[in-house]
């Protein structure tokens, strides 16, 4: 999980964060005390537009059926700080500023549009929650790229043009800490420099539905590497979903910021 530093770091672009909790808690435990820095990587990033899938391989997608959209719209600040409502010009209900706090910049995933606004997906509790925001201050682009995790067999899978890419084996929370399901999107990229969390580490959109706190942090979920691969395809971690290095590398290359994940 992801634990946020004070915005005074993040001038820099260079935020302290420290990713923690994602190992299975043992027994007896204390509270974890690990600790990260890392560089949000807030340039060259790729661009939420379409982009080559690189010269993966295409192995079979899951037996159960799933579908993921064959483009998503991804909307990205385009002012200092950007003003959320209930509704279209309804209230303000809270104000987010650009770049986050850890240097990334600030991006949704749109839901819907009505005339100068737009409908977006918010990365914050409760999970799911939506909010408006004016057309003004964001720009739009279209990501071909999509990832579906699912839990049962601690796979995900990488979707480009609404069509199965890649699957990997991926560990996800253990049944205390469940990986929370539901659909979301990738709000950060980040660099660790601690052992553990291997090359790569996206924030998502989603929070723990158990730990409304952990190591300083809110829960939020990430998806990153790990130096444990023999955790790799087992229920594993305090809800993060963890990958092997080289595969968190592949979709480090590819993936902007923004594109949905769906997590059943």
């Amino acid at each position: 999980m992801i634990r946020r530093t004070s915005p005074a770091v993040a001038v820099a672009l260079a935020a302290t964060m420290a990713l923690v909790g994602c190992s299975a808690p043992k027994a007896p435990s204390t509270s974890p005390s690990e600790s990260a820095t890392s560089k949000a990587l807030s340039t060259g990033l790729p661009k939420p537009t379409r982009t080559p899938a690189g010269s993966s391989a295409a192995p079979a997608a899951p037996t159960a059926p799933i579908s993921a959209p064959a483009t998503s719209t991804v909307a990205t600040a385009a002012v200092s700080s950007v003003a959320v409502a209930s509704s279209p010009g309804g209230p303000t209900t809270t104000t987010l500023p650009n770049p986050q706090t850890n240097g990334s910049p600030l991006v949704f995933q749109v839901v819907g549009k009505q005339d100068g606004w737009v409908h977006v997906a918010l990365a914050q509790r409760p999970n799911g929650s939506t909010g408006w925001v004016r057309s003004s201050a964001v720009t739009l682009a279209t990501t071909s790229y999509a990832l579906v995790a699912t839990t049962e067999s601690n796979s995900l899978v990488l979707y480009r043009d609404g069509a199965a890419q890649r699957t990997f084996r991926v560990a996800t929370g253990t049944g205390g800490t469940p990986t929370p399901h539901g659909s979301f999107f990738l709000t950060e990229l980040l660099a660790p420099t601690n052992a553990g969390y291997g090359p790569y580490a996206y924030g998502l959109s989603a929070f723990s539905d158990v730990l409304n706190s952990f190591g300083g942090g809110p829960g939020q979920i990430g998806l990153h590497g790990t130096e444990d691969a023999s955790s790799i395809g087992t229920a594993a971690s305090h809800g993060c979903i963890r990958m092997q290095n080289d595969d968190i590398s592949v979709l480090a290359k590819l993936l902007p910021l923004g594109t949905p994940i769906q997590i059943r």
